[in-house]
């Protein structure tokens, strides 16, 4: 062999010892990596883990709240519709004893001599007012008083059922 070829087998020889010292390096830089990336996606699982059960926490948090909510307006819901049917039944029985003569109907008239008022009073009225006159009204007039009344107690009852949702839903 010729020193020139010695010379470029030594060539070759270092560039082999170097390219394999450099892929050597690369299998090292390559472990120590792949080692830190498996600690941060180990990290990055358990933050994940973590948020997740937080935000499942929260979920069922407001699911409990939304359905204390629901237990609640059910309860007045109910509670607001026994007042309107107790509420129409009495008016019910009150225009039927109406109209059977059951019951009447009388306003207290003003003791003023002056008055030219001439509605006569009430025949024998037996009463709680003693010694005051009344004059007794038309069941016609009465009927209609009634259904006065009975709308205004169902608008009532209607705007406390409004007031409660509203109190109960509005933080």
């Amino acid at each position: 062999m010729t020193p020139v070829q010695k010379l470029a087998g030594l060539a070759v020889l270092i560039l082999l010892l170097m390219s394999g010292s450099a892929g050597v390096t690369w299998q090292v830089q390559d472990w120590r990596m792949g080692k830190k990336l498996a600690e941060q996606n180990g990290l990055h699982k358990d933050d994940l883990a973590a948020i997740s059960n937080a935000a499942s926490a929260q979920a069922r948090a407001e699911q409990g709240k939304r359905l204390a909510l629901e237990q609640q307006l059910a309860g007045q819901d109910q509670q607001h519709t026994k007042e309107l049917s107790d509420a129409q039944r009495n008016q019910a029985r009150l225009r039927d004893q109406l109209a059977t003569a059951d019951v009447r109907l009388s306003v207290l008239l003003a003791e003023d001599p002056a008055s030219s008022c001439n509605v006569p009073p009430t025949p024998g009225a037996v009463g709680l007012v003693h010694a005051a006159r009344r004059a007794q009204l038309d069941p016609a007039h009465a009927q209609r008083i009634i259904a006065i009344t009975d709308d205004g107690d169902n608008a009532i009852i209607a705007l406390r059922a409004c007031q409660a949702y509203v109190r109960a839903v509005a933080p």
